[in-house]
This record gives C-alpha cells, sequence and structure tokens, in this order.
C-alpha cells in the first residue's frame, strides 16, 4: 500500500504525489501547473504495490562503434546496504529533451523503487530528492555542476515521484573542496 510506503520514508504526502504523478502519466500534454491540479481532479491509488531496493538499467554510449557496445548499471536505493549502511544513489533525470546536456537534466538521489498497476499499466517509479544546481553554468575550475539539495520554502526537502524512464544514467558527487583539512573522525556516512 502507499500509505504504508509513505509511513517508512516519512513522507505522508506520498499518497497525494502519487495521484499527480498518475495524472501527470495518464494526461502527458494537460498544459495546467500540477501544484494548481486539485486532488480532487486526479486518479486515487492506494492499493498494492511492489518496492525495490536498485533497478538495472542499460543504455548505449554516445559512441555505439566504440568497444563494449551497449552498458548497465545498477542504481540502488538501499536503506541498508549490506545489513549495515544506507545507500542511495543519486541520478541525472531527463527532465527537458529539447535542451541539451545537463541544461535538459536535474539532478536527484533516489530514495526508493516501486511499481504499481493502474488501469493493467504498470508503472515503474522511483521516490527522489531533488538537487539545484548552484549557478546557470558549469564551476570555472572544474568544468562541473556543482548542486545541492533542494528545499521548498518551508525548509521541508523538494520530494517526487519520477518514472524510471525518465533515469539517464547514474550521477556521482565529488564534494567541494575548502581551504580546511578534513577531521579523520568523519563518519563515512557525513558525505553530502
Amino acid at each position: 500500500m502507499v500509505s504504508a510506503l509513505a509511513f517508512e520514508l516519512s513522507i505522508p504526502q506520498l499518497p497525494n504525489m502519487l495521484c499527480h504523478f498518475l495524472f501527470v502519466q495518464l494526461n502527458p500534454n494537460d498544459p495546467c501547473d500540477l501544484l494548481q491540479i486539485p486532488l480532487v481532479n486526479c486518479p486515487q491509488y492506494d492499493e498494492r504495490i511492489s518496492v525495490f531496493n536498485s533497478v538495472f538499467k542499460v543504455f548505449a554510449p554516445s559512441n555505439l562503434s566504440g568497444i563494449g557496445g551497449m552498458h548497465h548499471e545498477h542504481i540502488h536505493a538501499c536503506p541498508a546496504w549490506r545489513k549495515e549502511h544506507p545507500h542511495y544513489d543519486c541520478i541525472f533525470v531527463n527532465t527537458n529533451l529539447d535542451l541539451e546536456g545537463m541544461r535538459g537534466m536535474d539532478v536527484a538521489r533516489v530514495l526508493t523503487f516501486f511499481s504499481f498497476t493502474y488501469r493493467a499499466e504498470t508503472y515503474p517509479c522511483a521516490v527522489v530528492q531533488w538537487f539545484n544546481t548552484l549557478r546557470e553554468l558549469p564551476d570555472d575550475n572544474t568544468s562541473m555542476w556543482m548542486v545541492q539539495p533542494a528545499h521548498h520554502a518551508n525548509n521541508a526537502p523538494h520530494i517526487a515521484i519520477i518514472h524510471v524512464d525518465s533515469i539517464y544514467h547514474a550521477a556521482h558527487f565529488i564534494p567541494i573542496y575548502g581551504s580546511q583539512f578534513v577531521s579523520p573522525n568523519l563518519p563515512a556516512l557525513s558525505d553530502i
């Protein structure tokens, strides 16, 4: 049940988010702003769902004639990786196919994967926490994009449900280094 997953993830608004997700899936050409659509106009769903700790993503490299051909990767969202610490991978998400490169993508951390069936259609999904880019361009020194977790005005994390097909690739973060030494006592889970 969606309500059970909402409880497990401590995201009480998850059932409402799923209703909005379904509205978008069933009405892909609707020009309305999703936040302006009342829940009473959205399909309701609180039935069986299947939760997964990872997905297997297959993709083609930019040079198809290169060695190796098609590639694949596992993207994880595990509350207890190898029965120990949590492991939540970050991803690039296609959000605007009309723009090239990073300008057409957003970055998110996967909190869980799940799927459900509505009107004989199966929807593979991910619950994600969005990240914002710090600037409109990559960093001058590293040529990499700098991101930080996105939050709403009330400081709550910006969480969403996305279709797994919108995931482009796993993202690997590198910390922004300062001029101070990092404490050797810093636990590994303090990253990002």
